[in-house]
């Protein structure tokens, strides 16, 4: 199979190419580069380098499957600019869906969120009837770009919604923006974790390498399978409160400490998620990370001297820090497009 990976060299599509590579297919990649820092993918025949606003039908021809990945990635940085974010993450996917079904590409794989169930209050786990609740514009956009996909869906175009819980875990470009990799973090450097809420909610997270198997399983099931379906990617032990998670990371870091710094207001984001769907009709899926084992992976990298000479709370691994930081050089304009066109 022809794949074409879009976000290909950001946090997840470097784990995610290799391991279709290693499935025996073909992987187009399509990346504005932000985040790639020079380095290539080794994992992928072809490489794109383009704005994902701007993808042209010629750029899909041959394509059989799109594993959209590309979008503005999570809460904070769709605080960057609302409307930007749906721009790129909804507008642009689904201009991407059309011209995907307009040139015959058969499979689009959406990188979803469950962050779109938002503001469900974690009382109950919930499956992929529960009524969509954004309280972010990053949430927002992902739930915007699943009813425009659905409105696409035919017998010759199938898209699926793969509805991923926090990420987490060791890539190739590592971030530290999202909340069991920050904490780990924090207890590293500063031997202490700081919670900003009161520790209540409730999240549900998936280690990348989980979400990249998901992914391809999407991409090869049976198109009667998985078509115009959603599906919660996760861990059937998933869910947790941040302070367990904030816990479990402690554990790993003898001697840290934990501290709730009262500065923020309570989290209206708290949602518990069920797996089971994924886990009984997703052909392959079978996740094999714990959200132990992945702390003690992010643990050993960072004790490894995986930071290098940044420190994990710089604009090198927090997404949203590293565009300001490129705006304010002049390298990006107000839209997040280079000042120098794409080569």
């Amino acid at each position: 199979m022809r794949i074409l990976v879009t976000g290909n060299q950001g946090y997840i599509g470097p784990v995610l190419t290799p391991l279709a590579k290693a499935r025996g297919h073909s992987v187009t990649g399509f990346d504005t580069g932000y985040f790639a820092d020079g380095a290539p993918d080794p994992a992928v025949q072809h490489q794109i380098r383009g704005d994902v606003r701007d993808i042209a039908a010629k750029d899909l021809e041959g394509i059989d499957a799109i594993i959209h990945l590309a979008a503005l990635s999570n809460d904070p940085m769709g605080a960057l600019d609302p409307e930007l974010t749906l721009d790129i993450n909804f507008r642009a996917s689904a201009r991407l869906a059309g011209l995907a079904k307009s040139v015959g590409v058969p499979r689009f794989i959406f990188a979803s969120s469950c962050s779109l169930y938002g503001a469900s209050g974690g009382e109950a786990d919930l499956d992929e009837t529960a009524p969509l609740q954004p309280v972010s514009a990053y949430a927002l956009s992902k739930a915007k770009t699943e009813e425009a996909l659905l409105a696409l869906a035919d017998r010759h175009f199938s898209p699926v919604f793969m509805r991923n819980a926090t990420a987490y875990g060791v890539g190739p470009r590592p971030r530290f923006d999202l909340v069991v990799n920050n904490l780990a973090g924090w207890a590293y450097t500063d031997g202490v974790l700081r919670i900003l809420s009161d520790g209540t909610p409730w999240r549900p997270l998936v280690h990348i390498e989980d979400i990249a198997l998901a992914a391809l399983c999407a991409a090869e099931a049976p198109a009667d399978m998985v078509h115009a379906q959603a599906f919660n990617i996760g861990h059937p032990d998933g869910n947790y409160q941040v302070r367990d998670i904030a816990l479990a990371v402690q554990a790993a870091f003898a001697g840290s400490q934990l501290e709730f710094s009262g500065t923020a207001t309570h989290d209206p984001r708290s949602y518990r998620v069920c797996f089971d769907k994924a886990l009984n009709q997703l052909p392959g899926y079978v996740p094999r990370w714990t959200l132990d084992r992945g702390i003690d992976e992010v643990a050993g990298w960072l004790r490894a001297g995986g930071l290098g000479a940044h420190r994990f709370d710089s604009p090198h691994f927090n997404r949203l820090a590293q565009l300001q930081q490129a705006r304010a050089q002049g390298l990006l304009d107000r839209d997040l497009r280079p000042a120098s066109p794409l080569n």
